[in-house]
């Protein structure tokens, strides 16, 4: 049995549908990609399965009871950290951590809440108050307080937003030490999707709050159909002199000066010999295997579509 459900969700704010019969599964150990574009209506979703925002229409089971029934007894065993989390500035970790233990009727020995922030990175910096932490210290401390009550799933809404490089990998390997060693259950939201690339066992694309596709990394990403696109001075005599070759077959279109192609990554070292051989000068070759090249080919945000728009 999944650990979530969620069974043809609908949530409408008068005129606009946020989601729109929504219905995936996930299941016990996953790390659970939550995927679209701004406004696709993740945040919308995940507020639904907090109960903060009440559906529409459909239906959620969580550890296979009903949400709208079994409320109080299912958010017990749920961690969620909802964009920053909200954190008493002026106190330091350890006493924001030891309150919020408190708050949720648990009286841990200090012992284990020096553990917790360890595992979060705040060893060393544990008695430092909060507002001199950067966003990423902060949002690592926002899962520490998402797991004092040791939760069996683990909600995190774009975990990475306004984070650097650092912290963007930093919050990666704690989501991937939640998985891989607490074995938590972690459904993560976000549109930065060659993170979730990285960590996700399983994933969702959602856009306008219908779901596109669910599945792997793996599943969902075709090696043949790699989009190629090749950088050339003079686009229209470089697709002219590939007219009577077979790589026509796998010419796609043509945008400013990129000829796109569709084709297998191992028949790209074939596709450049034969360019230089046409003696058409090549600026640069870029392949896109990615699920973010993946992700732009089934979305409809203009935002990402008017890129390469004809």
């Amino acid at each position: 049995m999944p650990l979530l459900t969620v069974s043809h969700l609908s949530k409408k704010f008068k005129t606009h549908t946020a989601v729109d019969d929504l219905s995936f599964s996930v299941e016990e150990g996953d790390v659970y990609g939550f995927l679209g574009q701004n406004g696709a209506g993740k945040s919308t979703t995940i507020r639904m399965l907090l109960t903060l925002v009440k559906p529409t229409d459909g239906r959620i089971e969580i550890f296979g009871r009903d949400l709208n029934r079994d409320r109080k007894q299912i958010l017990q065993e749920v961690g969620a950290v909802i964009e920053k989390p909200d954190l008493y500035k002026y106190l330091s970790a350890f006493e924001n951590l030891s309150l919020f233990a408190r708050m949720s009727g648990i009286r841990p020995v200090r012992s284990q809440l020096y553990e917790q922030l360890e595992m979060v990175g705040l060893a060393g910096r544990e008695h430092d108050r909060v507002k001199t932490y950067s966003q990423g210290m902060k949002q690592r401390l926002g899962i520490a307080v998402a797991l004092i009550h040791n939760p069996r799933l683990i909600i995190l809404d774009e975990p990475t937003n306004g984070l650097d490089p650092q912290g963007i990998a930093d919050m990666r390997n704690l989501i991937l030490h939640l998985s891989r060693h607490l074995k938590k259950t972690i459904i993560v939201s976000s549109h930065l999707l060659h993170e979730i690339e990285q960590i996700s066992t399983r994933m969702l694309i959602i856009d306008h709050g219908k779901k596109i596709i669910e599945g792997s990394a793996a599943s969902l990403i075709d090696p043949a159909k790699t989009r190629v696109e090749v950088e050339v001075t003079d686009p229209q005599n470089a697709l002219a002199k590939l007219t009577n070759t077979p790589w026509i077959k796998y010419y796609q279109k043509t945008h400013l000066n990129l000829l796109v192609f569709e084709l297998s990554r191992e028949k790209i070292p074939d596709l450049n010999r034969d360019l230089v051989e046409l003696r058409i000068p090549v600026m640069a070759i870029q392949a896109k295997t990615s699920l973010e090249a993946y992700f732009l080919s089934l979305t409809s945000s203009k935002q990402h579509v008017a890129a390469f728009a004809d």
